[in-house]
């Protein structure tokens, strides 16, 4: 095997494009070459940073020869160095043929080939649908600047617009740092603990068009709260509410277990399927709407309910999956392990006058659950959303003894998707067509929904 050394240049043709990002080639001994900001079809100059037994990692020089899925200008103007949009310098349509592939690639390592794994559907908007956003702050020499962390790291890369951010979010922010900047605020150092301002957060209910703003603080109180609240209003009179999180851990987690409102309202409201949900500061609300409202229609139409069954919905969070299916239903049962998330289903529930569904607070992989949600018999469908870990097998063989007749699934992880599907299909299971969703354009994820249907 021939031995690279860092620094060391190559030309490269690439070959395929991964989830993160990076283009894949082959150095001349065969290894892997993984190369941030090529594309499938370019060749390039690249310079190695990282040397491994099995592959190398290298950063773009220059390209020689471009893709025909390049495009002329990035799609976002932030620093490569944030990150998030890795499909930045594609075309969309190779994006969605690529998150098909993620998929399709998914299910053949799990043994499962022969499942169809349908063109990946969208929403339409690809920039600007990102209803939440977290700003990191930080004290440049040109004051207080509000950006992104670099990728795996806590540096913080200032940056005025980002392409995936609603777009009333820069000036908010650029407003915040400008009054921080003034008022003489301090900036947390996560060195040393001490400094007042975090992170700026904010949300925004896309049909409402009410704009929450919260800032995360290391203290109990917001110096010169009046005059910011006094300026805040008046530039921005669609914010309905400015909270602070108190936040005095060392910690990555963004927001702090305690909320002060500062002013106005504690939450924002928005309307998801023709419903109306409220969302507070720290409630779980999909960041994409548009895409949300796509992504549970499939779930309802494979589903095919009649009217009259019972449907358990199965890590089901702040209830929204199930009571968009409520109408359809005779009876809708939701469970979920997070006490606070199941607080808000029933809040949902009762504030959108829907009378048929009930929320129980247990682990919905126990057989004990799933007989009690379903009321001592077997439940016509089941809905399951599970977090990026997928399933269990235990849910798979208890769904499976309890015969129930269908099973949708909607994932947010190809990988664990297809194995879960693998164990439904043991379990006597046949598997419908896969559907990827494009729920966050222009980044590495990918949802998808499937139907399992009981032999």
């Amino acid at each position: 095997m021939s031995e690279f050394k860092k620094g060391e240049r190559l030309t490269l043709d690439i070959t395929d494009l991964n989830n993160l990002g990076c283009g894949v080639g082959h150095a001349p001994d065969g290894r892997v070459v993984f190369v941030k900001g090529a594309v499938s079809g370019d060749a390039v100059e690249a310079e190695i940073i990282k040397v491994n037994k099995s592959f190398l990692v290298a950063r773009l020089l220059r390209v020689l020869s471009p893709s025909r899925h390049r495009t002329a200008e990035d799609f976002c103007a932030a620093p490569l160095a944030c990150g998030g949009c890795v499909y930045r310098h594609i075309s969309y349509e190779y994006e969605l043929e690529l998150k098909r592939e993620y998929v399709r690639s998914a299910f053949n390592k799990a043994g499962l080939g022969e499942v169809t794994v349908l063109p990946t559907l969208h929403a339409g908007k690809t920039s600007g649908y990102r209803n939440k956003g977290q700003y990191p702050v930080a004290r440049t020499k040109d004051g207080v600047k509000a950006g992104f962390f670099a990728v795996k790291s806590h540096n913080i890369i200032p940056a005025d617009r980002c392409a995936l951010q609603n777009e009333r979010f820069a000036d908010i922010v650029g407003e915040v740092c400008a009054f921080a900047d003034e008022s003489g605020w301090s900036v947390y150092d996560e060195t040393s603990g001490k400094g007042l301002l975090r992170h700026i957060y904010l949300r925004v209910g896309e049909v409402t068009g009410e704009i929450m703003l919260c800032l995360v603080v290391n203290g109990d109180s917001l110096p010169c709260s009046d005059s910011f609240i006094k300026k805040i209003r008046e530039s921005f009179p669609e914010i309905t509410g400015i909270l602070l999180s108190v936040n005095k851990k060392n910690t990555n987690v963004v927001l702090g277990e305690r909320f002060i409102t500062l002013w106005g309202k504690d939450y924002i409201e928005d309307v998801l399927c023709g419903l109306r949900f409220r969302v507070s500061a720290d409630s779980f609300y999909q960041v994409n709407r548009n895409g949300a409202e796509l992504l549970y229609s499939l779930a309802a139409d494979m589903a095919g309910l009649g009217g009259d069954e019972t449907l358990l919905d199965l890590y089901c969070g702040t209830g929204t999956i199930g009571l968009s299916m409520a109408k359809n239903v005779g009876r809708l049962c939701g469970v979920e392990i997070v006490p606070a998330a199941v607080e808000c289903a029933r809040e949902n529930a009762e504030r959108n006058g829907i009378t048929n569904a009930e929320f129980l607070c247990a682990d919905a992989g126990e057989r004990e659950t799933i007989l009690r949600a379903a009321g001592g018999k077997r439940p016509d469908a089941v809905v399951i959303d599970p977090p990026r870990k997928g399933s269990t097998r235990e849910l798979v063989e208890c769904l499976s003894s309890l015969e129930v007749p269908k099973v949708v699934y909607v994932s947010c992880n190809p990988d664990t998707l297809a194995r879960d599907c693998a164990w439904f299909k043991d379990s006597g299971y046949t598997i419908g067509e896969v559907q990827p969703v494009d729920m966050f354009p222009r980044t590495g994820h990918v949802e998808s929904v499937v139907c399992l249907c009981k032999q």
